[in-house]
C-alpha cells in the first residue's frame, strides 16, 4: 500500500508538463500548454495542460486529470505503477509500509534498485536487437511470417525476431555469458548438476529456432517474449519467465502497439495468440491484443478498460472456449459498470481468429465483433446452465450460484436490471433476493428515507463556493464559523459536496492542492468527475479573484437564508414575540448588503 500522505508530496514535486510531453507535443499558449489530444483524433488543439494547477483537460473529449491520472489513463498503467514511475522520475522513494509515514529507504539501496531494474530492461533491449536482426538472415523463418501473410512492415511495427538454432547464440551479443542478469532476465537457463545445482559454467538460450515476439509495457519497453516454433518442436509456444520486470497475469501482448487504434475503434478485441494479433493486425484490425498463455485476469481487464469502454473477448466455440470465457467473465466482473461493457464473440470451433477473417472477410468479422453477447447475456447462460426454472430447486440453485457473481460487481444500473431480472425468473420478490444475495440486510429493506426538511434551494452558488474552495484549497482555512453556518443549510446534495471537500483538505494537510484533491477523491474511491469538470473553466483564476468570489458567494448564501427566515417569522407571527432576533437578522441582512455593494473582500 501506498501511503495516501505521499500523493499531494509527489504531485507538488513533479512537473505535468514534462510529464505528458514525453507522450504529446505541447506549446505554450499564455500560462498553459497546448496540443492535440491524445485521446481522440483532432485537428486544432484542444488539449490543455496547467502548469499551475498540475492538471490537464480536453475540451474536446472531456478527458482530464493529474500527472498520475494521465499516465494510467494513456499510457494504461495501473495506480501503484503510475505513482513509482514518477517517483523514480522525480528521485523520490516511494514508502510501502503502510503506515502514512515515509519508510527509510537509503539513497544506496534506491540507487541499487534502479540500476538493476535499468540493467535487465538494457539487456532485454539488446536481445531484441540481436532477434530482430537475426531474422533478417533466416530463410526459414522469413518463408513461415510470409506464409502467414506477415508483411515486413507489420514485421517491424511488433519487432518480430528469429532465435538462431544454437544453444549459445547470445554469447555473440553478451560477451559475460555468465552474468547472473541473463538468468534473472529468463533469457539464459542453467543447467542442473545430479545433485539438483545450477551451475554458471554450463548454461543455455532458452529460445532456439524460434519467431521472437517482444513484450512491450506501457512505455514501449521489452519486458519478455514469446516464442514459436517454426517446425514441429514442442512445445508450440514459449514465453519468458515471471521476471522483476515481467509478470504474465498483469500483461498483454500487443497493448503497446494497439493503443492508438484501440481509442480509435473504440473497442478493444482480445484474443489468444501473438500470431492472431499479428495477422489480424495485417488484414486491417490493429485493435487487437492477447493474454500470454494464461487465462484472462482482473488486472489484465483493469488495464483494457483504461484504455476502452468496451472489451470484446474472442474464444472459440468448443467447451474449452467457453470455460475460458467464464473466466474472463469472472475477472471482468468488478470493472463490468453502467459505462464499461465486456461482450463475448464466439467463434467456429474450425476456427480462430485469423482463419475466420481470411476465410469470411473483413464484413464479416465486424458483424461476428458487432453481435458478440453481451456480458449480462452471457453471465445469465452461466448462471441458470442445467437449472430447471420450473421446480423450486432450479430457481433456488440457480440463486445460489449468481450468489458470488452479483456481489463481484459494483453497485450499478446494470447491477440493479441483473438483479430485477433474476428476481423475474427465479419468481423471488426484489427485496427477497437483494437479502438472498447477500447485497442487503433484512432490517434494511423495507426501511424508508426519514422525511427531510424543506431547505432553501441554492445549488448554482453552493455549487460555486465548492468549485473555488477545491480550486483553492487554502481558502478552507479562512472560512468564518457564520460562513460555515450557513453552508450547513445548504441543499443536502450540496452540503455534503462541502463536507468533502472540507474533510479532504483538513486530511491532505498544508501540501493541499486542486492536483492532490482530485488524486485523493480517485484514492478513496468517490466519484467527483463531474465537479473537477466545472473547474477546468476557472483554470485561470487568481488566487485574489477567487478570495473575493468566494466572499461574494458565502454572503449571497447567508443573505438568502436570512431572507427565507425574515419571511417565515413575519408570516407566522414569531417577528413579534422575538422582536430582538428579528432585529439582529435585518441588521445583518443590511450589513452584507453593505459588503456586496462595496465589494469588500
Amino acid at each position: 500500500m501506498i501511503p495516501q500522505s505521499f500523493i499531494p508530496d509527489l504531485l507538488n514535486r513533479i512537473d505535468i508538463v514534462s510529464v505528458i510531453e514525453r507522450y504529446v507535443q505541447l506549446k505554450k499558449a499564455g500560462a498553459n500548454f497546448q496540443g492535440l489530444c491524445p485521446f481522440h483524433a483532432e485537428k486544432t488543439p484542444s488539449f490543455t495542460v496547467s502548469p499551475v494547477k498540475q492538471f490537464y483537460h480536453c475540451f474536446g473529449c472531456g478527458k482530464n486529470g493529474t500527472a498520475i491520472g494521465f499516465l494510467m489513463d494513456f499510457a494504461g498503467m495501473g495506480f501503484v505503477e503510475a505513482v513509482h514511475e514518477l517517483a523514480s522520475n522525480a528521485g523520490i522513494a516511494v514508502p510501502e509500509d503502510g503506515t502514512g509515514t515515509r519508510k527509510k529507504i537509503s539513497p544506496e539501496q534506491q540507487a541499487a534498485k534502479q540500476a538493476a531494474v535499468l540493467a535487465h530492461a538494457d539487456i532485454m533491449a539488446q536481445a531484441g536487437s540481436f532477434y530482430r536482426n537475426q531474422l533478417k538472415q533466416a530463410d526459414p523463418a522469413i518463408s513461415y511470417l510470409k506464409g502467414r501473410g506477415v508483411s515486413g512492415e507489420i514485421a517491424a511495427r511488433f519487432g518480430l525476431g528469429y532465435a538462431p538454432d544454437g544453444w549459445d547464440g547470445l554469447r555473440t551479443v553478451f560477451t559475460d555469458y555468465q552474468a547472473k542478469e541473463l538468468v534473472e532476465t529468463g533469457l539464459v537457463i542453467e543447467r542442473e548438476d545430479a545433485q539438483g545445482r545450477s551451475s554458471s559454467a554450463s548454461r543455455y538460450d532458452r529460445f532456439r529456432n524460434r519467431i521472437m515476439f517482444p513484450i512491450r509495457n506501457t512505455k514501449g519497453q521489452i519486458i519478455g517474449f514469446g516464442a514459436r516454433v517454426i517446425d514441429q518442436s514442442e512445445p508450440k509456444y514459449l514465453n519468458s519467465p515471471e521476471t522483476v520486470l515481467f509478470q504474465k497475469g498483469s500483461e498483454l501482448y500487443g497493448l503497446f502497439e494497439a493503443r492508438q487504434a484501440i481509442r480509435s475503434a473504440g473497442y478493444v478485441l482480445v484474443v489468444e495468440g501473438y500470431m492472431d494479433v499479428v495477422a489480424l493486425a495485417q488484414l486491417g484490425f490493429p485493435q487487437v491484443v492477447a493474454t500470454l498463455g494464461t487465462a484472462s485476469t482482473s488486472v489484465q481487464v483493469q488495464k483494457l478498460m483504461r484504455q476502452t469502454d468496451l472489451v470484446v473477448f474472442a474464444f472459440d466455440g468448443d467447451r474449452a472456449g467457453r470455460n475460458a470465457a467464464r473466466r474472463a467473465l469472472e475477472a471482468s466482473l468488478p470493472y463490468v459498470t453502467d459505462n464499461k461493457s465486456v461482450r463475448f464473440m464466439f467463434l467456429p470451433s474450425d476456427h480462430d481468429p485469423d482463419s475466420f477473417l481470411r476465410t469470411y472477410g473483413g464484413e464479416a468479422f465486424e458483424e461476428a465483433i458487432r453481435g458478440a453477447e453481451p456480458f449480462s447475456e452471457f453471465l445469465f447462460r452461466e448462471i441458470l446452465e442445467g437449472n430447471d426454472l420450473r421446480t423450486l430447486e432450479g430457481r433456488a440453485r440457480s440463486q445460489f450460484v449468481a450468489r458470488p457473481f452479483i456481489q463481484a460487481l459494483r453497485p450499478s444500473g446494470l447491477r440493479q436490471h441483473i438483479v430485477r431480472k433474476l428476481a423475474e425468473l427465479t419468481q423471488t420478490e426484489e427485496d427477497d433476493l437483494l437479502v438472498q444475495l447477500e447485497i442487503a440486510k433484512p432490517a434494511q429493506r423495507k426501511r424508508r428515507a426519514p422525511a427531510r426538511h424543506l431547505r432553501t434551494p441554492i445549488t448554482g452558488v453552493g455549487r460555486q463556493v465548492i468549485r473555488l474552495l477545491l480550486l483553492f484549497p487554502e481558502l478552507v482555512h479562512e472560512l468564518e464559523d457564520a460562513e460555515r453556518d450557513a453552508i450547513e443549510h445548504f441543499d443536502e446534495d450540496v452540503a455534503l459536496l462541502f463536507s468533502d471537500v472540507v474533510n479532504a483538505t483538513y486530511v491532505v494537510g498544508d501540501s493541499a492542492t486542486f492536483a492532490s484533491l482530485v488524486e485523493y477523491f480517485r484514492f478513496s474511491g468517490r466519484d467527483y468527475e463531474q465537479l473537477v469538470i466545472e473547474v477546468i473553466g476557472k483554470q485561470d483564476l487568481d488566487l485574489l479573484s477567487a478570495r473575493r468570489e468566494l466572499k461574494d458567494a458565502l454572503r449571497q448564501v447567508r443573505m438568502r437564508l436570512i431572507e427565507k427566515e425574515l419571511s417565515e417569522m413575519a408570516l407566522s407571527g414569531k417577528a413579534l414575540e422575538n422582536r430582538q432576533h428579528y432585529q439582529d437578522l435585518q441588521n445583518t441582512l443590511l450589513r452584507l448588503r453593505a459588503q456586496m455593494t462595496a465589494g469588500e473582500g
